[in-house]
């Protein structure tokens, strides 16, 4: 079975070269091709679960609403049946975060299953994420609510909050692992309409209701995600006008509002875990520019009128990533030691830039790791569903 995988990959590898292809996919490919066939391997076993799993008592909404709680607030020492307080970057381990984990492994699920049928074009990857996909979206006993009205709750403070949209970010490879399948002969017309028509209602909502204003304003790495998870949703769904606005948006807002003229990102630099949270927006960033560029508009090289631009911020980014010994400030509160993995900036800045000092860590780098935090805040999981397009 393991020679038939191999056969089939040389062929893909073989007809890539044949056609010009995208050389930065080629060496993509070249690292990832044996967790391609193990990660596939898995989803292939797995059963659906989704937030309709796990309730908990807590939430104001219903079993079909995502649900979970801000992940910096603890019970006060002082009235311990009272409102919760802020600890900022320690996270409280006895928080509800099943929904959260539900959603990430479909996530992991979908990228795994949409990555496998990009490389080998087997049916069976698809036929298995067609499960996946109806239960969340379309059986109405187990299927989400296309909104996060209850998302990052505190107690005694908020039933929900507009900070909880991040959580959606692990909706990405759900929509580019889709895009990856939505080819195939075995692909169920109706399911991916009804699949689309969930992303679109979610998009109305995130562009409208208050939550979603909120989190679109928010100036840090908030901001950063809800451009990031909207553009990649609008592609999804053909929103043209919504893509726009992310472009623009991007263009005005992010760069001139986050990034400061010697690359970092100072809102991220002041927090109490500033080495994890840099690298966070800087990916985040990344992945807008990926999604988002074109031949005749390419974010990445898109200069403000005083020079800053996201080569300056992966420039500032990428020597910390190589060497983490020369970063300058205190180490992270929390999960400094797991920081860096194979992050997605290094990878898409390849791309962009052609620059072998980012190709090096990212090939070195641990790709899939299993520290909840750390996959949590790395929701590019599979690269080759982000480079279809080429170069």
């Amino acid at each position: 079975m393991k020679n038939k995988y191999l056969l089939v990959l040389l062929l893909n590898l073989l007809f890539l070269t044949s056609n010009a292809s995208d050389s930065t996919y080629l060496k993509c490919l070249s690292v990832l091709k044996d967790s391609i066939i193990s990660k596939g391997k898995w989803a292939l076993q797995q059963q659906p679960i989704t937030v309709t799993a796990a309730y908990c008592t807590r939430s104001a909404g219903g079993k079909h609403d995502f649900y979970s709680e801000g992940d910096y607030w603890w019970p006060d020492p002082k009235n311990p049946d009272g409102p919760y307080i802020q600890r900022d970057g320690m996270s409280n381990p006895n928080n509800f975060v099943e929904d959260r984990k539900a959603l990430i492994r479909f996530s992991q699920i979908i990228g795994a299953l949409g990555a496998a049928y990009l490389v080998f074009h087997k049916e069976v990857y698809v036929k298995q994420a067609l499960t996946h996909l109806k239960a969340w979206f379309v059986d109405t006993a187990t299927l989400m609510n296309p909104s996060l009205l209850y998302a990052q709750a505190i107690k005694g403070k908020a039933t929900g909050r507009g900070t909880g949209i991040i959580d959606m970010i692990q909706m990405m490879e759900v929509a580019k692992g889709v895009e990856a399948m939505e080819q195939s002969k075995a692909m169920d017309a109706t399911t991916l309409a009804k699949v689309r028509q969930w992303f679109s209602d979610y998009l109305t909502w995130v562009t409208t209701h208050p939550y979603g204003i909120d989190e679109r304003e928010a100036k840090n790495n908030h901001g950063t995600c809800w451009v990031m998870q909207v553009a990649v949703f609008a592609k999804f769904t053909n929103n043209q006008p919504l893509i726009e606005y992310c472009k623009n948006r991007f263009k005005t807002v992010l760069l001139p509002n986050q990034l400061d003229k010697d690359g970092s990102f100072p809102l991220e630099m002041k927090r109490t875990k500033p080495y994890g949270y840099s690298l966070f927006n800087l990916d985040a960033m990344s992945t807008i520019c990926q999604e988002l560029s074109t031949k005749e508009d390419n974010l990445w090289n898109y200069t403000l009128p005083d020079g800053r631009n996201m080569k300056q911020a992966v420039s500032f980014m990428a020597p910390f990533v190589a060497d983490k010994t020369q970063w300058k400030l205190k180490p992270d509160v929390m999960y400094w030691d797991e920081w860096p993995v194979a992050q997605p900036f290094l990878i898409f800045g390849y791309q962009a830039y052609k620059d072998e000092s980012l190709l090096q860590p990212w090939t070195r780098l641990n790709h899939y790791p299993n520290v909840e935090e750390v996959v949590r805040n790395l929701p590019v999981r599979n690269p080759l569903l982000w480079m279809m397009k080429g170069e």
